[in-house]
């Protein structure tokens, strides 16, 4: 239930604090007062639409803040610790609009998105007003309406389970239905790309190895008078490395007959003497390996043009080419196969199709026992509201196609409307062409009555739920707001005096003005002024003891 309500800066409101409680609690105030700025205050904690318009002139932000005491909603507990807002009998919500656009919501002091504050919202008010009217004036909801009347969800989502498989098959089916038109197509290009790569037999990193030995073909001159400069140096001339080294070695070992201390082994001498020798060897056997070969050379160029173009087709690398002739070869594996996975996927979707008719006849089935259950609640509930002769009914179009075969969608094979004759003599029609604003209004208050049994919301917000009804039937539409009170917390703004007795509390709103700003202000009203609020209400202007009595006379009777 909403237990505190913190506005601060929101349209003509500068600050204001509400405390409420549980059961049914009544606002009320002159038309213009700022009730309506409150319900829209509310409705950004249910996930609205912000704009700077809501914020109090020469002011940079508009905060609304409220405090929901959760305890036995454990539905929307599990939900709140899923979405990672901590776990608590108690749920902060926060939003503040911005000037700048930096708008903010916080829930339980972390930071959160629309959608996170939309989902939660739904669970914690429902706003009965014009706008809730048009939603179940609307068809396109009613189904949603008489699944949760009659306990169907869980159904529904069984249903809709089979119905995205079976969904998710069609699509499949339909894509190789499609790849199997343009199969001739595509088969022919495949085994060209098949027989391009083969036939070029290439290897991976064959194109690193032939750019090498081009290298080696395009330099062999200059690799041979490098060689032979080397191994001429080391070894051929007369002056060369080794025949200065040998001289080395020689004075080396003079010095050791000298003085065995110096730290030059002749081992070690020797060892790089033939070590230097021994590369002079292999440059020359180098050289001896090395030869111009041109027909080799086009070869090499031929291959590597051939590579490059098939690299340019299919994907840059050798890799990606080797890799193109794996995926070509599968898909032609799959385009072989592809009239034995039609045949399979075809039956697979028949007995899908069997599956999800059956959920769907069940929904239809026990959808049917809720609207006779409906329209008795609704029924029992418009007549206590003087409709005596009024009839409600769950009409089910009939959906079925050219081949009398049930269409099916998301919700199943139904589509559930509201009708309602509201007198004698008239047919039927649906809710949505209920012209009279006092039928309108009674029978939406019957349906909430009848659905609040089921509703999971902790608060029902009844925005001027009196419009269009009047005297007796006032009386009435209180009682039944005490009686969604015992399952609900509700808050209801009302113009109505008989209505307005019925409250356990009474709050009245106010707009002053003072030091040139016009303010909005709410308090809750003790015995003695709810009984001058009351009489405001019947007498209007002029406050008489008369009409003061019988507002004391209303309000011991609504209590009594």
């Amino acid at each position: 239930m909403l237990a505190e309500l913190n506005i601060r800066n929101f349209a003509i409101i500068d600050e204001l604090q509400v405390t409420f409680d549980r059961g049914l609690t009544m606002i009320s105030g002159e038309t213009g007062a700022g009730k309506s700025i409150i319900i829209g205050a509310v409705g950004l904690l249910l996930g609205d639409r912000a704009n700077v318009d809501m914020i109090r002139s020469f002011e940079d932000t508009a905060v609304v803040e409220a405090l929901f005491d959760i305890r036995g909603q454990d539905g929307l507990r599990a939900k709140v610790t899923e979405m990672g807002f901590g776990d608590g009998e108690e749920l902060v919500v926060r939003r503040v609009v911005s000037r700048s656009g930096k708008n903010r919501i916080y829930i339980n002091g972390t930071l959160a998105s629309l959608a996170s504050l939309a989902a939660i919202g739904e669970s914690l008010i429902n706003i009965c007003g014009q706008h809730e009217h048009q939603i179940i004036l609307n068809q396109e909801n009613h189904a949603d309406i008489l699944d949760e009347f009659g306990g169907l969800l869980h159904l529904r989502a069984a249903y809709r389970e089979i119905y995205e498989c079976y969904r998710s098959l069609q699509e499949r089916l339909r894509g190789l239905q499609g790849r199997r038109t343009r199969r001739e197509e595509r088969e022919e290009l495949l085994r060209y790309q098949i027989g391009e790569i083969s036939q070029a037999d290439i290897r991976e990193g064959e194109d690193a190895a032939l750019t090498e030995e081009k290298k080696i073909l395009a330099n062999v001159q200059r690799l041979m008078d490098f060689t032979e400069t080397a191994y001429e140096t080391l070894y051929g001339k007369g002056s060369s490395v080794l025949a200065e080294f040998r001289s080395a070695v020689s004075a080396v070992k003079e010095i050791r007959k000298i003085d065995p201390g110096l730290k030059l082994s002749e081992a070690e001498l020797e060892e790089l003497y033939y070590r230097i020798e021994e590369t002079a060897f292999t440059l020359r056997d180098y050289a001896k390996r090395l030869s111009f070969d041109p027909a080799r050379l086009e070869d090499i160029e031929e291959r590597l043009e051939l590579i490059g173009r098939l690299k340019r087709k299919y994907g840059g690398t050798l890799a990606a080419v080797l890799g193109k002739q794996s995926e070509a070869e599968r898909e032609m594996g799959e385009i072989s196969s592809l009239e034995e996975e039609i045949e399979a996927l075809t039956q697979s979707i028949a007995e899908e199709k069997e599956r999800l008719m059956a959920a769907a006849g069940m929904l239809s089935t026990k959808r049917r026992e809720a609207a006779a259950a409906l329209k008795r609640s609704v029924e029992e509930e418009i007549r206590t509201l003087r409709m005596e002769n009024a009839q409600f009914e769950v009409v089910f179009r009939d959906l079925r196609n050219d081949q009398e075969e049930a269409t099916l969608n998301e919700n199943g094979m139904d589509a559930p409307e509201f009708y309602l004759s509201a007198n004698v003599g008239e047919e039927r029609k649906p809710l949505r062409a209920i012209a009279s604003g006092g039928e309108l209004s009674r029978i939406m208050l019957a349906l909430k009555k009848v659905l609040a049994r089921t509703g999971s919301v902790g608060t029902i917000v009844f925005d001027e739920v009196d419009s269009g009804i009047g005297g007796a039937t006032a009386e009435i539409v209180g009682q039944k707001l005490r009686e969604v009170s015992r399952h609900h917390q509700v808050l209801c703004i009302t113009h109505l005096p008989q209505i307005a007795c019925c409250g356990e509390r009474h709050y009245r709103v106010v707009k002053q003005i003072a030091g040139e700003r016009t303010n909005t202000s709410v308090s809750l009203l003790s015995e003695e002024e709810r009984l001058e609020e009351i009489t405001r209400m019947l007498g209007g202007v002029e406050l008489t003891e008369k009409t003061r009595e019988h507002a004391r006379e209303m309000l011991l009777n609504a209590h009594g």
